[in-house]
């Protein structure tokens, strides 16, 4: 028996997954909300994407708990296994690099080569970028300098200054949503209202969709750490939710000096 229990016994540092339902069932997940999504735009069966919603939401929380299952209750997470998991981390970032240029791209090729030659487009009133987006700025910054002080103090095995700061990263993250709802409240020009307002709303939202995301994973972290889950040397979980939010904070840089200051160009702002 213990011959049979010690071969059994990996002899090699990597983690070869046990087979799992969540691959096929985040698939089918994904299909019915896009295809909830492309309904309710066409104005038909409303009902489909909230449904594909649950069960993305459902996916994530059951495959996500059994990945913390894996590295922090069974030890699978070895330094090699980490190795790979911040090569996936870091390729997925790169995906999100090329999904927000193409909104990028999209909304210079708009201002570059404007119909009409003037860009806004006449009888747009962009926004003051140096009131509501300047105070946004200045919360996501800070919001980077709170997390980086989490992960600093969850190295040196602070808890408690780990818990602090990430505590006050997730309300800056909620205060930024919060900020920038109030800002598209107050819009003064919709959705539709042209090439300027969709690029705008295209860009600027899916952002603060990131952000929502970001936090969320934040509070996850912030409840893991709170359980004891994270160790001075063994906290993948957090630094990738770290990682994602300093890109977060990144393109917002990009959008504030981009699309904010430098598209809004000598247009009247909205409220002038």
């Amino acid at each position: 028996m213990n011959t049979h229990a010690h071969d059994a016994h990996a002899k090699h540092p990597y983690h070869l997954v046990d087979p799992s339902p969540w691959p096929v069932v985040g698939a089918i997940a994904a299909g019915v909300l896009t295809v909830g999504l492309v309904l309710f735009m066409h104005g038909m069966a409303s009902w489909v994407w909230p449904i594909g919603v649950a069960l993305v939401l459902m996916t994530m929380f059951f495959w996500w708990r059994d990945v913390v299952k894996e590295g922090t209750f069974q030890g699978h997470h070895t330094p090699v296994v980490q190795i790979g998991l911040r090569y996936g981390m870091l390729l997925f970032i790169a995906s999100e690099v090329m999904f927000f240029s193409a909104f990028f791209w999209a909304f210079f090729n708009a201002s570059l080569f404007p119909v009409g030659g003037v860009w806004p487009p006449e009888g747009v009133r962009p926004f003051d970028p140096f009131q509501l987006p300047l105070l946004n700025t200045l919360i996501l910054l800070t919001s980077g300098v709170t997390v980086t002080w989490a992960h600093h103090a969850l190295r040196e095995g602070d808890r408690e200054g780990m818990l602090q700061g990430l505590g006050l990263t997730i309300l800056l993250g909620m205060a930024f949503t919060g900020v920038q709802a109030y800002e598209y409240a107050h819009a003064a020009f919709g959705f539709r209202d042209g090439i300027y307002s969709s690029t705008f709303f295209m860009a600027t939202g899916f952002h603060g969709a990131h952000v929502i995301i970001g936090t969320i994973f934040l509070i996850v972290c912030w409840v893991r750490g709170w359980l004891g889950h994270f160790k001075p040397d063994h906290h993948f979980g957090f630094e990738a939710a770290a990682w994602y939010w300093h890109f977060v904070d990144v393109v917002w840089l990009f959008l504030f000096f981009c699309i904010y200051i430098w598209g809004a160009g000598s247009a009247a702002y909205a409220g002038d």
